[in-house]
């Protein structure tokens, strides 16, 4: 089949959605399927949201510095940017539901580690192991749904975010509430990372690969896409993956530090700052608007509206000094804006911007770029803290930075997208 037969798939789960073994797949299934899937990936979102809200203890325990723990709030990302290419590789010529189970396994395993952990390094490369299962199960997830939701991709996406952002909002909760019922900040790494490894369990069994394996290449289309780029590595991808280094820089910078800027800044206590930053995932549960908006607005406008919301709301947090029932609003508005509108339209920008039979290629170009400096994104922020206070170090990552973004965005054409109407 040439590329001018390539398929532009059903936008919904049906009934002629095929496992690779041609036996039908029910609609029931589908939706256990896509349940375990958004569950999977709320546990991911716990693995890495724990932290941040724990670090003050973690760094009296083990006497890191303020950059040192920003590096490990951050540093995961590095391996899950470890984790993109290969995973699109992986997506491309495996079975991306070996792929998915696999990372979950990964990451689990990572951050059960992490409490063992007797110093930095190896630390490091806990949260590193941890980092790159989750940047695989990342690009497996939204590759295998990008391609079984194919007009409502940003809709399927930000139900998945709003997963996600469930994970953010407990995850504070949850561990400071353990961490002061057992007298120690270990216990919720094990929680956690057994909820993933019994959650892959479960996938094994009930998420069928008539879901995860539909390809746009089984069913006959009129639709070409001789007009866009041949290659997945085009203007319009290299232009989303530039915002998506920007803003991986700048959201993971804040979100690494924000409960440490709460508690030493603003003198907060340790169930406040883990309040806002709970706040933060329950913004990022707008994602469901922000991937139907997705599908329907131009994804460029989009996105730079919100980044530019994003700089006006770090303005608020760093400038005003705010109580906790206003920083929790500026908390609220940060999730909605980085996790439930950036996150699912970049991404699902990312994978319009190629031809069909490339977004397992996309896919992972995506976690590359949004993960890979956002590795050390905690790093340079605790670096400016240190040389300019957290009012001006605030200014430059969280307000600033996000311009560069917009002005990348800017270079992107989106009647080049697959999906735009010829």
């Amino acid at each position: 089949m040439t590329h001018a037969a390539q398929v532009d798939a059903l936008a919904v789960p049906a009934d002629t959605a095929q496992e690779s073994d041609r036996t039908p797949i029910s609609k029931g299934m589908i939706a256990m399927g896509f349940l375990l899937v958004v569950l999977s990936y709320m546990v991911n979102a716990m693995d890495r949201q724990v932290f941040p809200p724990l670090l003050p203890d973690i760094r009296q325990d083990y006497g890191f510095s303020l950059e040192q723990g920003g590096l490990l709030a951050t540093n995961f990302t590095l391996g899950m940017a470890l984790a993109g290419l290969p995973a699109g590789y992986l997506l491309d010529h495996f079975r991306r539901k070996t792929v998915l189970l696999a990372s979950i396994v990964i990451y689990s395993l990572g951050t059960m580690a992490t409490p063992l952990a007797v110093g930095l390094a190896d630390m490091t490369v806990y949260r590193v192991v941890s980092g790159f299962g989750e940047g695989m199960q990342s690009a497996a997830i939204f590759a295998a749904l990008g391609a079984f939701f194919t007009r409502r991709r940003g809709l399927a996406f930000g139900i998945v975010g709003v997963g996600y952002s469930i994970g953010v909002f407990v995850a504070p909760l949850i561990g400071v509430r353990l961490m002061n019922l057992h007298g120690t900040w270990h216990a919720p790494f094990y929680l956690f990372g057994t909820a993933g490894l019994l959650i892959a369990a479960a996938s094994l069994f009930l998420v069928k690969t008539g879901l995860t394996e539909h390809s746009v290449e089984k069913t006959v289309s009129t639709r070409t896409y001789e007009y866009m780029p041949a290659s997945a590595y085009n203007r319009n991808t290299l232009a989303l993956a530039v915002h998506s280094v920007v803003s991986g820089v700048a959201i993971y910078g804040f979100l690494g530090l924000y409960p440490t800027y709460l508690t030493t800044s603003l003198h907060y206590t340790s169930g406040q700052a883990a309040l806002a930053m709970s706040l933060l995932g329950f913004g990022g549960m707008t994602a469901v608007l922000g991937g139907w908006l997705g599908d329907r607005v131009n994804p460029r406008t989009l996105l730079i509206g919100s980044l530019l919301a994003i700089s006006a709301v770090a303005v608020c947090i760093y400038e005003t000094q705010a109580g906790v029932g206003v920083q929790c609003v500026y908390a609220f508005l940060m999730g909605a804006f980085g996790l439930g509108f950036i996150y699912p339209n970049t991404n699902s920008a990312m994978q319009r911007a190629v031809r069909p039979e490339q977004i397992g290629r996309a896919s992972g170009l995506f976690v590359t770029s949004y993960y890979g400096t956002a590795a050390f994104s905690g790093l340079l922020f605790a670096t400016l803290v240190d040389s300019f206070g957290w009012s001006r170090a605030g200014l430059l990552q969280v307000t600033l930075l996000p311009l560069t973004g917009v002005a990348a965005l800017t270079f992107v054409r989106p009647s080049l997208f697959n999906n735009a109407d010829r």
